[in-house]
């Protein structure tokens, strides 16, 4: 199995993108997205339309590439960025991930890690949500180590995609006494949840490729063992 996570420009087709249907791609066992909403302190997300994020889990490898090439949706993500990911930890579930992902909040790794925070969420806590996330958000893009980050999503799927220096600040960020709002936003979710699905997961990257449209690459190309 294996991660990829996509940033791309598609236009004004972005704003009905939702992913992928996995009975259309062989290989795919799940594939969300959804138009790009820069995190921050505003209650209010402000989607761009025109750009969208996609996180999808695959059988093989091999499927990936051919959707990259083969599929019309696949050629124009192609376009953008890419990072080809393996799951080093899990808290939850989503359609894709293995079962068996390591939970331990112990994670040791070389090299840029990449956080994915996926969420199927319940409409009538919307608000809730928003709210809480907003304290989390507005301490995320200020967080030492943090390379990029973006939220992205169409109702009732949201999510985040993060780039890391290293596991280390990662766990300063997510668990941390001087960076309590993560913390904080963990709690409350966990006494009244404001989703029916959820996972929060930490991979390392295998490669990264392709271009982002607003400038240069968060973290610069790359392939292990390339």
């Amino acid at each position: 199995m294996i991660t990829s996570v996509h940033v791309a420009k598609l236009g004004p087709s972005g704003a009905i993108f939702r992913g992928v249907r996995p009975s259309k791609v062989p290989g795919l066992l799940s594939a969300d997205g959804g138009a790009l909403s820069g995190l921050g302190p505003s209650v209010w997300p402000r989607p761009d339309i025109t750009r969208v994020g996609m996180v999808a889990f695959w059988e093989h490898e091999d499927a990936l590439d051919e959707f990259l090439t083969s599929d019309s949706t696949g050629r124009r993500l192609a376009e953008g960025w890419q990072a080809r990911l393996t799951p080093l930890r899990a808290y939850g579930s989503w359609p894709g991930l293995p079962a068996d992902t390591p939970k331990s909040r112990a994670v040791t790794t070389d090299g840029p890690v990449v956080v994915t925070t996926l969420a199927k969420l319940k409409l009538n806590h919307a608000y809730r949500f928003l709210k809480t996330s907003a304290k989390a958000e507005a301490r995320v893009v200020k967080s030492p180590g943090l390379v990029w980050a973006t939220g992205f999503g169409s109702p009732p799927f949201a999510a985040t995609i993060s780039l890391w220096e290293s596991a280390q600040a990662v766990a300063d960020y997510a668990y941390g006494e001087a960076q309590p709002e993560h913390s904080e936003a963990v709690t409350i979710d966990r006494a009244k949840t404001f989703h029916h699905e959820k996972a929060f997961i930490r991979y390392q990257a295998l490669s990264v490729s392709g271009t982002m449209d607003t400038g240069p690459n968060p973290i610069p190309p790359f392939s292990v063992g390339g």
